[in-house]
């Protein structure tokens, strides 16, 4: 719950607003911000209120003009030499990442090395942003059509991703000419504003970025903003769909990816040795608080018990504990989340499944106050109870056995999710079958997390996605940004007098 300013003596964490930081003072409210791995608060965030965010947007509309305005070389400069200072300086935003979320740090690294394959990408927006000409479609007359920004871009990230997620985005929309205003997690809020000051060094004008923190309060202030032009968020279904809703009432274009249900369907013929490291892999990286994380496996008899027993083995390695510690998966982020997710470990006793691996006694090589919960593998799930129905968001993997291809095939169908899946087979044909039949945005091939590179685009089906444009690749570009198209006749090509019937093209 959010706590007086004058309660809290520790480290604030302020809003980063016209290229600097800023904190409203005492009277503001704060939220905690834990190191998950200690089970302590170690910092407050200023939680915005809607003159904070009336602030940004504002500073945001200013600079947008000249940003816009601003030559695509200029602007390339700039990007790229976010990006030099950002492969520099990697590790001390790693640190922050596993300080307040608790992913190990390869982990942190690894999403920052995401983050940046989408600037990379975004650097060649020269490119993308040319546009199109046509001459003499009619006598003496040519259109050509350009791209402009929309303005001015909030993105509302999770907590899950506090550096890769803002990257999807940010870079595209600052490329394109637009100007934006980040809302990242309460909970992990300072890998926004470290990387809003880097923008900064690198030279990116004040106002052009800008970051404000806050719950619910910051987050319907800029879907009800009359100058936020587009809204980019990552988040549970739920909220991604009142997002959507929100936003699209309000007459802003939106891009709202929500939760996933991710299945890995695994033929009798797979490997099952690769299959057992990439269900471990997939299931228990990040703890399990990935959108792309594998929750379900299904298997095709007879492959299950020895699937299941290679799993398990591979589980009995592991260790889990502080990031910083060369560990393999890092604690939960808060305790309430680890709890819940504890949670469904009994719901699946109570409906009959079967515990073959409880994380619930795990012992962690890390301080006893974190918020920890080892791998847990469930055998025989029932697709009725709620641990197969809904997004856990941890390290619960479920196996569920089917009878046939086409049984599981149907079993994924029927689900109300549409994020990512992976089919794990030797046979090309089957694979082929796969990816036109599944009902998923994003699909492996003996891939377990089949992310797209960024010169693709990211985004499920169903209800893991609402809004017909993907982040990043050239939807992101067409997100943010919209086309003029312009027809030009010059007075030396004569005119044909009064006509007022339709123009013709002759």
């Amino acid at each position: 719950m959010p706590e007086s300013a004058s309660a809290v003596p520790d480290e604030r964490i302020p809003h980063w607003i016209d290229g600097a930081p800023v904190d409203p003072g005492d009277g503001a409210r704060l939220g905690p911000v834990h190191d998950p791995a200690l089970g302590s608060r170690t910092a407050s965030v200023v939680l915005a209120a809607p003159a904070d965010v009336d602030r940004a947007v504002a500073s945001a509309a200013r600079a947008f003009p000249a940003w816009r305005d601003l030559s695509m070389a200029r602007r390339q400069v700039i990007l790229f030499r976010f990006r030099e200072l950002l492969n520099a300086r990697r590790e001390e935003l790693a640190a922050i990442i596993t300080g307040q979320h608790g992913k190990v740090l390869p982990d942190a690294l690894g999403e920052i090395a995401r983050g940046q394959e989408v600037l990379e990408f975004a650097l060649g927006f020269p490119e993308i942003l040319k546009g199109a000409f046509s001459r003499n479609v009619s006598n003496g007359v040519d259109v050509h059509s350009f791209p402009e920004p929309v303005g001015v871009c909030a993105v509302i990230s999770p907590f899950n991703f506090p550096a890769m997620v803002p990257m999807w985005f940010f870079p595209v929309a600052l490329a394109a000419g637009n100007t934006v205003v980040l809302k990242p997690s309460e909970k992990d809020p300072s890998a926004a504003v470290w990387l809003a000051a880097l923008l900064t060094e690198a030279g990116l004008p004040d106002g052009v970025l800008n970051v404000v923190h806050g719950d619910k309060v910051a987050v319907d202030a800029l879907l009800t903003h009359p100058e936020v032009a587009a809204v980019s968020f990552v988040g549970s279904t739920p909220i991604a769909a009142k997002v959507y809703e929100t936003a699209a009432r309000a007459g802003k274009r939106v891009q709202a990816l929500g939760g996933a249900k991710n299945h890995m369907l695994v033929l009798p013929d797979a490997d099952l040795d690769l299959v057992a490291d990439a269900a471990v892999n997939a299931g228990f990286g990040s703890a399990g608080e990935r959108c792309m994380a594998v929750s379900v496996v299904v298997a095709v008899e007879p492959v299950a018990d020895a699937l299941l027993a290679k799993t398990a083995e591979r589980m009995a390695a592991l260790r889990t504990g502080d990031g910083r510690r060369g560990c393999d998966m890092g604690p939960l982020i808060t305790r309430e989340h680890r709890d819940k997710v504890a949670s469904y470990i009994e719901l699946a006793e109570q409906d009959g499944a079967a515990v073959v691996v409880d994380g619930r006694g795990v012992v962690p090589d890390g301080d006893p106050g974190g918020f920890w919960l080892g791998p847990t593998l469930l055998d025989r799930v029932p697709t009725t109870s709620k641990v197969y129905t809904e997004e856990i968001f941890g390290p619960v993997l479920s196996v569920v056995r089917v009878a046939s291809y086409e049984e599981g095939v149907r079993l994924i169908n029927s689900g109300a999710f549409g994020n990512g899946t992976a089919i794990f087979t030797r046979d090309g044909g089957a694979a082929r079958r796969f990816q036109h039949e599944v009902q998923v945005g994003m699909i492996g091939v003996n891939v377990p997390i089949p992310v797209p590179v960024a010169f693709h685009s990211f985004g499920g089906w169903k209800a893991s996605a609402f809004g017909d444009t993907k982040a990043y690749g050239t939807q992101g570009f067409h997100f943010f940004t919209r086309e003029k198209a312009v027809t030009t006749r010059w007075p030396d090509t004569g005119h044909g007098g009064i006509d007022l019937g339709f123009p013709r093209n002759d």
